[in-house]
């Protein structure tokens, strides 16, 4: 193999052009526009819930795994087209694919169609931030990604405030010009998806036009295409080419792959029979399955990344850590607005106001100040970034805990802006953290696996524990104060970090040479 597997960065030292910020503007624009487009089921879900006869549970689903599983799974073969290819077009062409599968959620007329649109999004959506988080890597030096990181994260919480606006006012203006339903039936929440998702179409055009920055080639002559690369990669996480991968590293790999399929099939025969719910555990258990099969041929086909990122205990238990503040945070952010609606009987109108404009500035605050605290802790402690993740899942636990035992509305929007300020702070710090323990080659790969993490672990299951524990409870409020329980396990998780950092950074090169030369 003639990849350059050390790659030095040597952008490192060079200030950032006006054209980076430029760069770094539309991204946050495709980013506001990628989380509209994934949260605004969150303010919908009351009438979604009513229109199509679902649970908590199927709600839950439908914000968490539906979405997050393939927004994962293909984040990860993205991930490494995004090393190899262009990277603003791969950016555009999802761009495309989610803003259209965001349009047509509008038209589902039941639990099923609405599922497969999610996953639809999941797929585009995808494409998002590992050739962002590459493109940001490329453009800005090393003493300034975490902040840039942050500011292009600040879209996250930006765009799921807006959503909670745009999604309440379409819904409401459209049933109210249409009490019996507009064009073709559709009723206020589907014109909803529309409205949000047909405007990417056009977004698309402009992101297209940004410039690929020039960077080392990566390919050897006569190697395959990066999208023939792309078709490899997305056959190492789909049944059954995920055995023939095994059988191709012998007899005992072949078998070890087909005792963890049994061991996730296992696992999920036992989650459904406890809880009723197949679709979740299914996902769940085919997302578990797919990653490890990847991992192990990573490792087989890429033995330097594979060692950077899954041989990495500081990378693995700094994106398990933040995964665990998002679970919070994605459940916070899509439980809030159904949990004062039912519980609070606050209004639609003055929920979608507050908590949406709350929830994008505290968000934008949040991940800023993180951001900026964490580049100035990097430069004083090697591992300190990580103590602005480990303050980002203790600060909002007092604020989670008054703000949804309150019954006064005021209490309970003031620790909601609280813990969204507090839990943002994280996203930038651990985000750069992942970069920093790689070789530049390999950034595109280990954002997929960071957000992994973020998506498996948070996105997949926090909205979806909320859910499942205020359907066998009874209680949504017991659903929300749940997520104070992963608090423990984020932190020692984040302490392992923490004390093994410094050292895996200074050995990254080293190892990864190791890696290739084993």
């Amino acid at each position: 193999m003639n990849e350059d597997t050390t790659g030095v960065d040597d952008r490192s030292e060079q200030p950032a052009s006006a054209y980076s910020w430029y760069v770094l503007g539309v991204l946050v624009v495709v980013y506001i526009l990628n989380f509209i487009d994934r949260q605004i089921l969150s303010i919908l879900a009351v009438d979604i819930k009513r229109d199509l006869s679902l649970t908590d549970g199927q709600l839950g689903f439908l914000g968490g795994a539906a979405f997050a599983v393939f927004y994962a799974l293909f984040g990860v073969p993205l991930g490494r087209l995004a090393d190899r290819w262009h990277r603003v077009r791969l950016l555009s062409i999802g761009l495309v694919l989610w803003s259209t599968m965001t349009a047509l959620s509008g038209f589902a007329r039941n639990y099923l169609t609405l599922s497969l649109a999610r996953m639809g999004v999941g797929v585009g959506e995808a494409t998002a931030s590992p050739t962002a988080y590459s493109l940001i890597s490329d453009y800005f030096p090393s003493r300034q990604r975490a902040t840039a990181l942050a500011i292009y994260s600040s879209g996250l919480y930006l765009g799921g405030g807006v959503s909670l606006l745009i999604g309440a006012k379409i819904s409401k203006v459209w049933d109210a010009a249409y009490p019996s339903g507009g064009m073709g039936g559709l009723v206020g929440w589907q014109a909803a998806f529309l409205a949000v998702g047909l405007p990417g179409l056009l977004l698309a055009v402009w992101v297209a036009s940004m410039r690929e920055p020039v960077r080392q080639p990566v390919l050897a002559a006569g190697a395959r295409h990066p999208l023939a690369d792309f078709l490899v990669d997305l056959s190492m996480l789909l049944p059954p080419f995920t055995v023939w991968h095994a059988l191709r590293r012998g007899p005992m790999a072949a078998l070890v792959n087909l005792s963890m399929a049994a061991a996730m099939i296992g696992l999920a025969l036992v989650m459904i029979r406890l809880t009723g719910n197949l679709p979740q555990w299914s996902a769940m258990a085919f997302g578990y399955y797919a990653v490890f099969s990847w991992a192990a041929t990573l490792r087989r086909h890429d033995p330097a990344t594979f060692t950077l990122i899954w041989g990495t205990p500081a990378f693995i238990c700094t994106a398990l850590g933040y995964g665990l503040v998002s679970l919070g945070a994605y459940a916070l952010a899509f439980w809030s607005a159904p949990y004062a609606e039912t519980v609070l009987k606050l209004p639609k109108d003055e929920l979608a106001f507050v908590l949406g404009g709350s929830g994008a500035l505290s968000g934008f605050l949040g991940v800023i100040l993180g951001g900026r605290m964490s580049d100035w802790l990097r430069g004083r402690d090697p591992a300190g970034r990580i103590l602005v993740v480990m303050f980002g899942i203790l600060a909002p636990v007092i604020p989670i805990w008054v703000g949804f035992t309150t019954e006064v509305p005021a209490l309970f929007y003031a620790m909601n802006f609280l813990a969204g300020l507090f839990a943002a702070t994280a996203l930038g710090a651990a985000a750069a953290t992942t970069q920093d323990l790689v070789l530049p080659r390999m950034r595109g790969t280990a954002t997929a696996s960071f957000f992994l993490a973020t998506t498996l672990v948070g996105l997949a299951l926090g909205p979806y524990m909320v859910g499942q524990i205020s359907e066998l409870s009874g209680s949504m409020r017991v659903g929300v104060l749940s997520l104070i329980g992963v608090a423990p396990i984020s932190l020692a998780l984040l302490i392992y970090a923490y004390r093994t950092l410094p050292q895996a950074e200074a050995t990254m090169e080293l190892r990864a040479r190791a890696a290739m030369g084993a």
